[in-house]
């Protein structure tokens, strides 16, 4: 399977238009935190052809397509195994100090979608796996299985924002006794069953939240963001700019607090003059979270829940 047929890149242009003023000098460095099939990464490889590319992702198929795409761009793009909160680990290691773009577009990528195996999709039935990285971690099913019933509603509740975590996580209890659950057929339907009926007639597929939380704790993806983003701000040379695209509010709401926090003046009250290292490293480039167009919606169904943000890099670290 190609990757060029799997993938459609949400808000390509946009990302594009957000990350130029950075790119356009020659030798910029350009890090795409979630490589996913490389829809992204090849624009930003043909577009700015000055850049180089650093491109990170925990999958080994995502890396292995991703590569057969980019490989006519040569050494200009480096693709690299890792998960994306060890991005300034990566910059060290590849003798980068300071780069000046970052793209991260977040959450599960077209391939894990669709690849029926990974067991990502609540649409058809396959073994409960969930993991990003197939080499390492515990599965959706290990979840299931053996967590505690409390720790199994906090996840729901958390990371789904499932209001009926406590009657899901009851069945869930109940059947894994007499049997271990493997498959995510059968875990739909004993969502579809434990749901009240209003419930079941809005908001989509029943099964949808269950299936987030489950697969941001196989990932630990909203930890990993938290160290993320904080981290890659810190990797962004001065006038350097971060796109984030995100896919729900728990996403967003993380990309948010660290860009509006790097944007404020910390000073204590009263001061007559604001000594440098109060002042704003950030400045906020996108007025709240931007939405994509309806044209794009209707041509690629995947991009209706994206939230874009941009920040542009404006100040050092200094120290007080």
């Amino acid at each position: 399977m190609s990757s060029n047929a799997l993938h459609v890149p949400v808000m390509l242009q946009r990302c594009l238009d957000m990350l130029a003023p950075a790119l356009a000098r020659p030798g910029a460095v350009v890090v795409d935190c979630t490589l996913g099939l490389g829809g992204h990464s090849e624009a930003l490889l043909r577009d700015f052809p000055e850049a180089r590319l650093i491109a990170l992702d925990r999958d080994p198929s995502a890396l292995r397509l991703a590569g057969e795409r980019l490989a006519p761009y040569g050494d200009r793009a480096t693709l690299v195994h890792a998960v994306y909160d060890d991005l300034p680990e990566v910059l060290d290691r590849l003798g980068v100090p300071r780069v000046q773009g970052i793209l991260f577009d977040l959450g599960v990528s077209s391939m894990q979608l669709d690849e029926a195996e990974r067991g990502f999709a609540y649409a058809q039935d396959a073994p409960l796996d969930m993991r990003m990285d197939q080499t390492t971690g515990v599965s959706a099913a290990e979840v299931l299985n053996t967590y505690p019933p409390g720790e199994l509603v906090r996840i729901l509740r958390a990371y789904g924002e499932e209001k009926f975590a406590k009657k899901i996580v009851d069945a869930v209890v109940r059947e894994r006794a007499k049997e271990p659950f493997t498959n995510s057929a059968r875990l739909v339907e004993l969502i579809r069953a434990a749901l009240p009926q209003a419930a079941k007639r809005t908001g989509g597929n029943p099964a949808k939240r269950t299936f987030q939380a489950l697969r941001i704790e196989v990932n630990g993806e909203l930890a990993g963001l938290e160290r993320a983003i904080p981290a890659a701000v810190g990797t962004l040379a001065v006038g350097g700019r971060i796109a984030v695209l995100s896919y729900h509010s728990l996403e967003d709401r993380l990309v948010k607090q660290v860009f509006v926090a790097g944007a404020r003046n910390t000073a204590p009250p009263g001061l007559p003059v604001v000594p440098e290292q109060y002042q704003p490293r950030l400045k906020l480039l996108t007025r709240g979270a931007e939405l994509p167009t309806e044209e794009e919606i209707a041509e690629n169904r995947r991009a209706a829940p994206a939230r874009f943000r941009g920040a542009e890099r404006i100040r050092e670290e200094v120290g007080p």
